[in-house]
């Protein structure tokens, strides 16, 4: 049998951020802490907005899609890696490690062209407002969400099937805390010309092309905030887009900082660290970010945390009388 065959019965071993055994429960508090807060952050904002008739606009339709996309793209790595910090393995199995992968190339692109798709939004009510809801009917929106799944879900089948062709020696060892598409394809023996083609066509066109759009949206936001004569309505129209520029912001910040440090450094470890910031802590963030500054959202998470406190204590008081 070939060596390229034995891959597909191996275990992989995930080295994780640190090696150290005194620092393990250190790590495993800390991703536990971020990765409940991502969840629990990102399903009120997710109920919120479904709870409260106003919120039903496209703005939110995609703010709580966004929140779905982020909740499974955080529970694509860090799961297994509590895992494996709580039972003091490191292992993954090959199916494990393509499955990981496969489900964090998807939602990474989701969560890249939910932004795109929100931007397009922010545009169309800026720059077009008396229009606004013509333009962004149900359908559109729909049709918007339906093809960044198709296109999420087509890039991420390409590429787990260009690393199904590759061949890996047995026991391999990854420098990452999950399995991470680049460093999979820099860890193979076998001829990787395809799949850096593959991987480098869609950076620039999967990743680069949405952000192009992103800037064009925003360039003329900014032409047509400038244009508006009072200093009250620069601001509310500011205000309508500030949360998703701040998201955005984050997100294609700490990308960009993860693959400039790690081609600065060459180390495999510190790349790990840092790709923390838009695995784990943008997800966890972009539930603050957008309801600290939006009073709509804030008013509809305190009327569905005021609702759950008093049906607490209406099972709390029949308890009682039981």
């Amino acid at each position: 049998m070939e060596l390229g065959n034995l891959t597909r019965f191996s275990e992989f071993l995930l080295l994780g951020l640190s090696e150290e055994p005194g620092l393990q429960p250190l790590i495993f508090g800390l991703f536990l802490s971020m990765y409940l807060i991502t969840v629990l952050g990102n399903l009120l904002m997710i109920l919120a907005v479904s709870s409260d008739s106003h919120l039903h606009t496209p703005m939110y339709f995609f703010l709580s899609n966004l929140s779905l996309v982020d909740i499974c793209f955080t529970s694509a790595t860090v799961p297994k890696m509590l895992w494996n910090i709580q039972t003091q393995s490191k292992v993954i199995t090959y199916k494990g490690c393509i499955t990981q992968m496969y489900f964090f190339v998807l939602f990474g692109g989701l969560d890249n062209f939910l932004l795109t798709v929100m931007a397009y939004d922010r545009f169309v009510a800026i720059c077009h407002p008396l229009h606004y809801m013509v333009i962004m009917n149900p359908r559109l929106c729909g049709l918007l969400l339906l093809m960044s799944w198709i296109m999420s879900a087509l890039h991420s089948l390409l590429e787990s099937l260009m690393v199904l062709r590759l061949s890996f020696y047995s026991d391999l060892e990854i420098p990452h805390f999950f399995c991470e598409l680049n460093q999979m394809v820099q860890l193979a023996y076998s001829n990787t010309f395809l799949n850096n083609m593959v991987m480098y066509f869609g950076a620039v066109f999967l990743g680069g092309g949405p952000f192009v759009c992103i800037l064009y949206s925003y360039s003329k936001i900014v032409a047509s905030i400038c244009g508006i004569p009072s200093a009250q309505g620069k601001y509310k129209a500011f205000s309508a887009c500030a949360s998703h520029l701040l998201v955005v912001s984050f997100f294609y910040g700490t990308i960009l900082g993860v693959y400039l440090s790690s081609a600065v450094t060459h180390s495999s470890h510190s790349s790990a660290a840092a790709s923390v910031m838009y695995t784990v802590v943008t997800p966890m963030l972009n539930p603050f970010i957008y309801s600290l500054r939006n009073k709509d959202l804030k008013s509809a998470l305190k009327r569905l945390l005021g609702m759950a406190a008093m049906k607490g204590q209406i099972v709390l008081g029949l308890k009682k009388c039981t």
